[in-house]
């Protein structure tokens, strides 16, 4: 019998560039963008030193209306999600393999945000989460 698994990624970075939302013919929307995620360390030297890793987010429904609204490039984010890997052909018929984070909530962290997008009714968090969270919308 197999052990029930998890699959939940946690990340918090800034935006690539601005989401990309699509309708789909079913009704459905989805957006997509780059997350940054920024590791700050010190080498064997004592310098400072950044490495940073890109995410490839997608987010549906609900989600994808808030990203489009509400998220624009350099924004950060702190996102909760799973990772998801499809596989596409191109014309000659290679597999190539997608790995994405499939976003179940977003937090909007960018304060100045904060001032313009919300009033004390629609961000109830504010005071926990320094905020905008989807959920809240």
């Amino acid at each position: 019998m197999a052990i029930p698994g998890i699959n939940k990624v946690l990340l918090m970075g800034n935006l690539g560039k601005d989401p990309e939302v699509r309708h789909i013919d079913s009704g459905s929307v989805v957006a997509s963008f780059p997350l940054a995620t920024t590791e700050i360390y010190k080498d064997k030297n004592g310098n400072r030193q950044e490495q940073t890793e890109w995410h490839n987010i997608v987010v549906w429904g609900w989600l994808a209306e808030f990203a489009e609204k509400y998220l624009k490039k350099g924004d950060a984010v702190f996102i909760e999600g799973k990772l998801r890997t499809r596989v596409t052909e191109d014309k000659e018929k290679v597999k190539r393999y997608i790995t994405e984070i499939k976003g179940d909530s977003i937090n909007l962290l960018t304060r100045n945000k904060l001032a313009s997008n919300t009033d004390s009714s629609t961000d109830k968090n504010a005071g926990e989460t320094e905020g905008l969270h989807a959920d809240n919308i």
